[in-house]
């Protein structure tokens, strides 16, 4: 049975049951009233729940929705405000921070969120477990270990200074969990019924790879300390069901068998706002829609063709012809939202001349058939598309066509294929890869480029066991941001690591990435995490 027919089938067989239920009355529509399901089509099924893994967006949206954090970023300020921790202090040296826990937080299963909850989270976290298979957050730099001060406070230490960690308290990879979760391995993690949080919602049932029911949690009432709404959600539950086709979550929103629909589209972005439907173009504020190199691979190790790939490439066209105002152009390595941006765009220019210039100096001739050569070898190129990454079939397909004027081969590869992962760290078989993190933070860039985080360039310590490629000066740009404590040079180290990572030409950055989202005039209150996640602990439903 397709997708399509998976939806339709559902909604004919709960229709009656979910209209009923979607319904929530009030006098007045600008006061939220309590009641009601919240029917949510997601483009993409979930994988593994480990909060750390809440970077792949179907899994955040989720997480979201069942988990607190330590404390909570303002989406529009961002700066960090009280939530399960109610107060904190920092050292000096950027290498001990001390939480005050709210009291009277539980998990769903009934146990304290208390101090010795809040440690053992950030030790699984922070150090991982190898006998679970559990891996180290990304967004934890330099963690030591926790120390449970009292009942309600908890001490964490640092090996080195962690400028970051204030803000990686509140992002969806640190949402705290009960223990019996964290006792879990990890491929046991993919099941959201497992996952045991502290949330407004709670995980209700679930057919893996279809669709998952949360409901509200009846007694929660410790929501961020300075959201307005405060007490239990005001929705009665959300209903996700995977819904892959574009088509078919568009029409269900339109035609009102659905009410909050994520992944629009810019080509649908008009039918959905010509219909008075809201459009929700939340940024992710970190690394932006990329492509980058693994200098490992023979056709891309010299600078210079890499550089030539770079100016062959033309962001502006991909951005007039496949997306919206919503998907501004790159101008850096990180979104112009992001802190410690800076405006490069002078690095990123279009100039085919220029590039086949280049190609030239590297010794790549065209042969006959107009392709690069050089020692008998084509410069032909390989990339998986990203599934996550809006229209990136397309946007690869666009480049491909740009690189081929240049005589440059570049086949898109199906994001489907079950080579991915795998071929995906050996720089043989893939020799640049779709990057793309976002977190409101400058430790965003270490995440991508860093051996031991994302690793895109493939370093030696990282994803491939047979790497010789390492960059020692942008390491040494990346390990500053992470443990600078002075605001300036942790914020130079930032625009420093950006202009090199241009200038190397290890990255070709297309885009500024948006989640876009839809939903129906009559759901009101939606709001967002600083990177884009939807949160529905204030959503309700106004008469329709």
């Amino acid at each position: 049975m397709t997708i399509a027919a998976n939806f339709k089938a559902f909604t004919l067989a709960v229709g009656l049951s979910l209209l009923a239920s979607s319904v929530a009355f009030s006098a007045d529509e600008g006061k939220p009233v309590q009641g009601g399901t919240l029917i949510y089509l997601e483009q993409q099924a979930h994988t593994n729940l480990y909060p750390p893994a809440g970077g792949f967006y179907p899994n955040g949206g989720i997480l979201n929705q069942i988990t607190d954090k330590l404390t909570y970023q303002n989406p529009k300020t961002l700066q960090i405000e009280p939530w399960i921790a109610e107060s904190w202090t920092i050292n000096d040296k950027g290498t001990e921070y001390t939480f005050k826990i709210r009291k009277g937080v539980s998990f769903s299963d009934g146990t304290p969120v208390d101090a010795n909850a809040v440690a053992k989270n950030y030790d699984t976290f922070g150090l991982g477990n190898k006998d679970l298979k559990l891996p180290v957050s990304e967004v934890l730099n330099n963690y030591d270990h926790s120390e449970v001060v009292d009942p309600y406070t908890v001490k964490f230490y640092f090996k080195k200074p962690s400028p970051g960690f204030l803000q990686g308290t509140s992002v969806i990879g640190s949402g705290l969990v009960s223990l019996k979760t964290l006792a879990l391995p990890f491929d046991q993690l993919g099941d959201a019924t497992k996952i045991v949080g502290s949330g407004p919602f709670v995980v209700e049932s679930e057919t893996l790879g279809k669709q998952l029911s949360l409901k509200a949690r009846a007694d929660y009432n410790w929501g961020p300390a300075k959201l307005e709404h405060q007490g239990r959600a005001y929705l009665d539950g959300i209903k996700y069901i995977i819904t892959g086709e574009d088509s078919v979550r568009i029409g269900a929103l339109l035609s009102g068998q659905a009410d909050f629909i994520r992944q629009l589209q810019a080509y649908d972005e008009k039918q959905v706002s010509d219909q008075s439907f809201a459009i929700y173009a939340a940024p992710t504020r970190g690394v932006n829609d990329s492509v980058a190199f693994r200098p490992d691979n023979p056709l891309v190790a010299d600078i210079k063709v890499r550089q030539a790939l770079l100016h062959a490439t033309d962001s502006k066209e991909i951005v007039d012809t496949l997306f919206s105002a919503n998907y501004p152009q790159a101008k850096s390595v990180i979104s112009s939202a992001a802190a410690g941006y800076q405006d490069l765009s002078s690095k990123l220019t279009h100039d085919q001349a220029l590039a086949e210039k280049l190609l030239d100096e590297a010794g790549w001739k065209k042969g006959a058939n107009g392709l690069r050569q050089k020692d008998g070898k084509p410069l032909s190129l390989a990339v998986y598309e990203s599934l996550p990454q809006p229209q990136n079939k397309g946007v690869l397909q666009l480049v491909a066509q740009q690189w081929a004027k240049i005589g440059v081969k570049l086949q898109v590869l199906a994001g489907t294929s079950g080579n991915l992962v795998t071929d995906n760290v050996d720089p043989a078989k893939t020799p640049l890869v779709v990057a793309e993190v976002g977190r409101a933070d400058p430790d965003v860039i270490k995440s991508q480029f860093y051996a031991k985080n994302r690793d895109a360039l493939l370093q030696k310590g990282g994803l491939n066991p047979k790497a010789a490629f390492t960059d020692d000066k942008l390491n040494g740009l990346l390990e500053t941001i992470a443990s600078e404590t002075d605001s300036d040079k942790r914020l130079a180290a930032a625009k420093a690591a950006q202009e090199y990572l241009l200038d190397a030409a290890y990255v070709i950055p297309f885009f500024e990435e948006p989640q876009v989202f839809a939903g129906a005039p009559y759901v009101k209150g939606v709001a967002f995490e600083a990177v884009g996640r939807p949160s529905f602990y204030s959503v309700w439903l106004a008469a329709h």
